[in-house]
């Protein structure tokens, strides 16, 4: 998973960029991405980009102004429907909204592949490339039990999440960490319908820091000794780490989350979050551009990975303080397989 080459800047929202070759002009793929900010759809994007220019079609590149914005990604497939695309990679930021729309592009004959996150029903697109986000949930939330001990029965939990929505990579985290720690899940679909008198509550962040640190700053209003937080992904851990410092409880606090980012491990290495889960988005969107590649040669469709509803593109528990029983990598590892 090593890579060397510079992240690409993002394009402006909605904004488009080529990655192809003259001849290519007959095989085109769009990718749809939440944000063009994000090192991850930052890194999704290189990966495409590159793979794009190895086997010679044309991508096309588009982006939400903020994680949230379902607007810009529908407007996005109907322009790659109009420009005549082979198919459509998307990291969609409206799960259940967003249907309509790949339903007319699938219609329209092209092949859509959701990355990371799983449309709702996840049959909505042709195939899904993602990390497994329950298991990289449930394996942070291991790893806290683990860490805390016979601590863990009387843990204050706070959950920092993505948005209001709650899409599937949202809820599949928030419930994986859930399992792992040893929380009654009622509805694995659904977030907050738990009654475990550890949690202190949820909020939202946007995945970004500003978000974090708006959350955090909220759950400890609500509860000042919260001693475990959940979070979406590293950016938003890093916000609610500054919430913390600012009271004075940086120290002892376990800040987990999932990303696998550069910064992310960084963090991790700094004591700033505890463990991650690192997913290799550079992966997914390569995979993904060689899948509609294939689909525009011979019609064939991608298959899922053995005994799953995806296509699996891998998830690692990366710390440096490993608990017993439980597969980790150190940081340093970590630090070459990274993003961002």
């Amino acid at each position: 998973m090593k890579t060397t080459v510079s992240a690409l800047l993002g394009a402006l929202a909605l904004g488009v960029s080529f990655a192809s070759a003259a001849s290519a002009a007959d095989t085109s793929v769009c990718l749809i991405t939440k944000t063009d900010t994000n090192p991850f759809f930052v890194k999704m994007k290189e990966g495409a980009t590159a793979k794009a220019k190895e086997l010679g079609v044309t991508l096309k590149s588009y982006a939400g102004k903020i994680d949230g914005d379902s607007e810009s990604q529908v407007a996005a497939i109907e322009t790659c429907i109009a420009d005549g695309a082979k198919g459509i990679l998307i990291t969609a930021s409206d799960t259940k909204g967003i249907v309509p729309a790949v339903q007319k592009a699938r219609d329209a004959g092209l092949l859509v592949i959701a990355l990371d996150t799983p449309l709702e029903p996840v049959d909505a697109a042709d195939s899904t490339f993602a990390t497994d986000n329950l298991l990289a949930g449930e394996l942070i939330g291991k790893w806290a039990a683990g860490t805390l001990g016979d601590k863990a029965k009387d843990a204050k939990i706070a959950f920092l999440n993505l948005t209001p929505s709650q899409p599937t990579v949202d809820v599949l985290r928030n419930q994986g960490f859930m399992k792992g720690f040893g929380i009654d899940v009622k509805d694995i679909n659904k977030i907050g319908d738990e009654t475990d008198p550890r949690i202190v509550g949820n909020d939202v962040t946007n995945g970004n820091e500003e978000g974090g640190r708006a959350a955090m700053e909220n759950l400890l209003q609500k509860d000042p000794t919260i001693n475990v937080v959940h979070t979406i992904n590293e950016p938003a851990a890093a916000g609610a780490y500054e919430a913390l410092k600012a009271v004075g409880r940086e120290k002892d606090v376990l800040i987990v989350s999932v990303d696998g980012g550069c910064p992310g491990v960084k963090n991790v290495a700094e004591g700033v979050i505890g463990a991650t889960s690192q997913q290799y988005p550079l992966l997914m969107a390569a995979l993904g551009v060689e899948a509609v590649k294939k689909f525009a040669d011979t019609g064939e469709k991608p298959k899922p990975t053995a005994g799953k509803s995806f296509v699996d593109t891998g998830v690692t528990l990366v710390t440096d303080k490993p608990v017993k029983g439980l597969d980790s990598i150190d940081t340093k590892e970590g630090l070459n397989k990274c993003w961002g």
